[in-house]
């Protein structure tokens, strides 16, 4: 049975009245990279921190590896690395300065794995982290995460703010480095198509619940998009249908667990049947997330 390395189950938590997380409930199975998704406030970086240990839940719990970092928050952090969005670091200090100060919070830090990552960062050893640009500073503190070869690394929105190009370069230099040493990524993004080419298992988190887990291949399997030619703008019958839009006489229809025999009720159903396509995980996203549960919006 495949061991599952995050576990979370009816975690909930509140900042006063202002109710964040509604007994969320995931798990992330070890050596997995793992997409944690979700509208900017929905709730991510507040179960990172919970997590961490850095904030109390109001009912529920989480684990990493069977650890509650409320009750030990110093033996969950030996094995997790975190990098957060935007990181900030001290620009005075040298790179050099900076990794051997981290590397003493760390008893199994290791010195030659860490000199390894500079060369191949290419980060410059000698220069001040004021100095560097915006990607070697994300490759920095990719560094610090990694240093003390966690079993579990946790990126918060890990290129926010880098171009197109430097967020790539990142994204090559994470699941390089992480798939080859083993490492179950819990990676939380609200730009899905990052996401999409590099993790094994997805999450939405929306209004404070996880409204959907999975592989990403299978999602990409069973929800599909039903073009119809016709007249009809009621479809809520249609179980599993997430969204529904309408531009002239074709009406498309997005349903999710879409087998051939849920197509073939369609078509015997409502008739008209134009094409069924597959969809992005950023438009499976959007059906979830604001999708019409059934009447007919659009031109």
């Amino acid at each position: 049975m495949d061991k599952n390395m995050i576990e979370i189950e009816g975690l909930k938590f509140s900042y006063g009245k202002d109710e964040v997380l509604r007994g969320v409930n995931l798990q992330v199975p070890e050596g997995s990279i793992f997409g944690f998704l979700g509208r900017n406030g929905a709730g991510k970086t507040t179960t990172i921190k919970l997590l961490l240990g850095l904030l109390k839940p109001n009912g529920g719990f989480c684990r990493i590896e069977g650890i509650d970092p409320q009750k030990d928050a110093i033996q969950a952090r030996r094995i997790v690395g975190y990098m957060a969005e935007d990181q900030q670091m001290y620009g005075w200090m040298r790179v050099e300065q900076i990794v051997k100060w981290v590397a003493s919070f760390y008893p199994g830090w290791d010195d030659k794995f860490t000199n390894h990552l500079l060369d191949m960062l290419e980060l410059p050893r000698k220069s001040k982290v004021k100095s560097l640009s915006k990607g070697q500073n994300s490759r920095l503190a990719l560094l610090l995460a990694l240093g003390h070869r966690p079993k579990v690394v946790i990126l918060d929105d890990p290129t926010l703010g880098l171009d197109p190009i430097a967020r790539k370069e990142f994204l090559r230099y994470v699941i390089g480095l992480l798939q080859t040493n083993g490492v179950t990524v819990f990676f939380s993004s609200h730009l899905l198509y990052e996401i999409e080419p590099v993790a094994d298992y997805v999450a939405i988190l929306d209004k404070g619940t996880i409204i959907k887990a999975g592989r990403t291949f299978d999602w990409r399997e069973s929800v599909r998009k039903i073009i119809l030619n016709t007249s009809e703008n009621n479809f809520s019958k249609i179980e599993g249908i997430l969204d529904v839009s309408k531009m002239g006489e074709r009406v498309a229809l997005t349903v999710e667990n879409c087998s051939t025999e849920k197509i073939g009720k369609i078509k015997a159903s409502y008739g008209g049947f134009a094409r069924e396509t597959g969809l992005n995980l950023d438009e499976i996203f959007e059906a979830y997330v604001i999708g019409n549960r059934g009447e007919v919006s659009g031109i």
